[in-house]
C-alpha cells in the first residue's frame, strides 16, 4: 500500500503544473454538451481524440487486463447503473472483498477530487493506476503483469492498429502509460446532463412534477442544507472545470458512525484520516455527485445504507445511530460531524417530494448511449 500511495503522490505532483495550461487542450475537441455546461479539464499530456476515447472505450471492457481475465473496469462500473455497480462494497478480479463501494464515473471529468477519500488523486490519469495496480485491495491485478498486458495488446489485431492510430507520434505505442491515457480520454467523455432536472432548467416547465418542483425546493432550502455539499452543476462540492479559478474540495464526516462515542470509524474505512493521521479528518469522505443516484443504491462508502428513504431519514436525524453490535454509536454525536448535517424534520409528503426530486436527477441517455456501451460481442 505504501508503494502504491507513492507512486499516485508522485504522478498527482507530475500533472499539477500542467493543469493551468489544460483549457487550451480540452477545447481541441468536440465535447457535444449542452449549452451552459462548462468544458473539462484535461491534461496536456493527454490531449483528447476521438480515436483515443474509442481505444479506451475498448481497454474498459478489455478483461484480459486483470489478472485472471475475469474482470474489466466494467465490471465495477456498469453503465446501466450510472457505472456502478449495485454492491455494497465491490469485489476484485481475484474475489478480495473491497472496503468501499465503486464510485459512479458519470461526469468524473468535472470531479475535482477523485475517490471516496484521497485528496491527492485530481486527474483520471493517476487514478487509473489504483484499480490497475493496487494490490491491497487487487482490483485488476496488473501489477507485475505489464510486460504480458503489452505483448497482448501487441498481438490482437485491434489494438495492434488502434493504439498505432491513437498514438501516431509514438515510435512504439504500446505502453501501460498510453492504456492509462486511452482508458482516461473515454472515462472523460461519459456526461450526463439530460435528466427531467436538466431539461426543467433549460426551460420544459413540464420536465417535473409539481412534487418534483416542491422537493426541488426544499432541497436548495437553508432549511435541509443538502445543497452546501450537493451543489453546482454536478450536485457535488467537489468539482472542477476548464474555466475554474479555484477548485472545490469537499470531504465531510456525515454522521455515519460514532463508535465508543469517540469520533471513530471502521478500522479498514476512516475517510481521509487513513492518509494524513490528523483526528480533524476521521470519517471524512467525498461527497459523490447525486446524479443518477436512483441507479447507485447501496449508499454511503460502504453501502451501510440502502434505500433513498433510508438517506433522507439518515440526515433528517443529524446522523445515523446503530443501537448495538461492533459499531454502536450516535452518529449525531460524533465531535468530527459536519456543520452541515444538522437533523431537520419532514412531513411525510415532503420526504416524498424530496426522494421525487432525487429520481429526476436520473438521465435515461447516460444508461443506455452506445458510445458508453460494451463493444465487443457477446
Amino acid at each position: 500500500m505504501t508503494r502504491l500511495r507513492n507512486v499516485v503522490a508522485a504522478c498527482a505532483l507530475a500533472v499539477i503544473a500542467a493543469v493551468a495550461f489544460s483549457a487550451l487542450f480540452s477545447r481541441e475537441f468536440e465535447w457535444r454538451l449542452p449549452d451552459g455546461v462548462p468544458l473539462p479539464m484535461v491534461p496536456p499530456d493527454n490531449p483528447m481524440s476521438d480515436e483515443k476515447v474509442a481505444l479506451g472505450r475498448h481497454l474498459f471492457y478489455e478483461k484480459r487486463l486483470s489478472v485472471n481475465g475475469t474482470s474489466s473496469c466494467a465490471t465495477c462500473h456498469v453503465q446501466a447503473l450510472a457505472f456502478t455497480d449495485g454492491l455494497a462494497r465491490s469485489v476484485g478480479a481475484t474475489g478480495e472483498l473491497h472496503p468501499r463501494g465503486s464510485m459512479t464515473l458519470v461526469n468524473a471529468a468535472w470531479s475535482g477530487k477523485l475517490t471516496w477519500a484521497n485528496h491527492l488523486i485530481d486527474t483520471l490519469e493517476v487514478q487509473a493506476l489504483i484499480p490497475m495496480f493496487g494490490e491491497q485491495p487487487i482490483e485488476m491485478g496488473m501489477a507485475g503483469r505489464e510486460s504480458a498486458i503489452i505483448e497482448m495488446l501487441r498481438g490482437d489485431d485491434y489494438y495492434r492498429e488502434a493504439f498505432r492510430t491513437a498514438f501516431a507520434a509514438d515510435s512504439d505505442p504500446y505502453s501501460i502509460l498510453n492504456t492509462v491515457r486511452a482508458l482516461a480520454s473515454f472515462v472523460r467523455t461519459i456526461a450526463s446532463f439530460d435528466s427531467p432536472y436538466d431539461r426543467f432548467q433549460r426551460g420544459d416547465s413540464e420536465a417535473l412534477t409539481d412534487g418534483q418542483v416542491r422537493g426541488l425546493n426544499l432541497f436548495f432550502s437553508e432549511r435541509l442544507e443538502c445543497f452546501h455539499c450537493h451543489g453546482g452543476f454536478n450536485f457535488t462540492d467537489s468539482s472542477t472545470h476548464a474555466d475554474v479559478l479555484v477548485q472545490t474540495v469537499g470531504f465531510h464526516n456525515n454522521g455515519l458512525y460514532n463508535i465508543g462515542a469517540t469520533g471513530e470509524y471502521p478500522s479498514d474505512n476512516t475517510g481521509l484520516y487513513d492518509l494524513t493521521g490528523e483526528r480533524r479528518d476521521m470519517g471524512r469522505f467525498k461527497a459523490p455527485t447525486l446524479r443518477n443516484i436512483a441507479v447507485t443504491a447501496p449508499y454511503m462508502h460502504d453501502g451501510s445504507i440502502e434505500t433513498l428513504d433510508g438517506v433522507v431519514e439518515h440526515y433528517g436525524r443529524g446522523g445515523r445511530i446503530i443501537v448495538d453490535g461492533p459499531y454502536a454509536g450516535d452518529g449525531s454525536r460524533n465531535p468530527y460531524r459536519s456543520e452541515f448535517v444538522r437533523g431537520f424534520e419532514l412531513s411525510a409528503q415532503e420526504r416524498a417530494d424530496l426522494i421525487a426530486f432525487l429520481q429526476s436527477l436520473t438521465d435515461e441517455t447516460v444508461l443506455a448511449n452506445p458510445d458508453y456501451s460494451d463493444p465487443f460481442p457477446d
